[in-house]
């Protein structure tokens, strides 16, 4: 079960309204002034998902390793980490407000003549300065990986969390005239979609905590 909430939260932090409304901004970085290469935009793109995945495994690696050192107190930790988790879904429901998590800085990188591997440091970037827009959804899947104490489980957790967010990423430079509809809807339906995004947290840290 926890793998299948990691990879919705991946999804969930998708569609969160930051990050959304500028997806069609990113799809013109990784096409570049070629706007009909949509081979050269499908690379990028890859190379952007995989140096966020690459921030989120390491992230991973800490999460585990502080889920062994705190071992002994697993049984009270469980219960904090879950009502952090429900706290975050309440925050996603706009039901409670954490400024902190609501932020937006938002990434600076210079985007032109953008190829693998810059897309690469690209999505390192974006991991970092976006934390606070999908933090609700990655900070919980980080809880998880503490509260699991295994490393390979760990890593396998954020690797499903990054495919839920990178997946739509690679989909969408493939199919962009195809999802405008879509996105359309999504944005339309944001107040809906954020509501189940915190019920989907909630039983999250219900699971954790029993």
């Amino acid at each position: 079960m926890e793998y299948v909430f990691t990879f919705l939260e991946g999804i969930a932090s998708f569609i969160s309204p930051c990050l959304l409304p500028m997806l069609p901004i990113y799809i013109s970085y990784f096409m570049g002034e070629e706007e009909e290469n949509n081979k050269k935009a499908i690379i990028n793109s890859i190379g952007f998902v995989l140096g966020f995945t690459i921030v989120f495994l390491i992230l991973s690696i800490f999460a585990s390793t502080f889920g062994i050192l705190i071992s002994k107190y697993l049984k009270y930790i469980k219960i904090v980490f879950g009502i952090i988790i429900i706290l975050l879904g309440l925050n996603y429901m706009e039901l409670l407000q954490f400024k902190f998590l609501n932020r937006n800085k938002g990434v600076k990188f210079n985007t032109k003549n953008l190829n693998f591997f810059k897309a690469m440091l690209f999505g390192i970037l974006f991991s970092i300065s976006w934390t606070p827009c999908i933090g609700s959804f990655l900070g919980s899947a980080l809880l998880i990986v503490a509260k699991g104490q295994n490393l390979i489980k760990g890593i396998i957790l954020m690797l499903l969390y990054s495919i839920g967010l990178g997946i739509p990423f690679v989909i969408s430079v493939v199919l962009m005239e195809k999802l405008k509809n879509i996105f359309s809807v999504i944005k339309n339906n944001y107040k809906i979609i954020k509501k189940v995004s915190g019920i989907i947290l909630i039983f999250m840290g219900l699971y954790v905590m029993f």
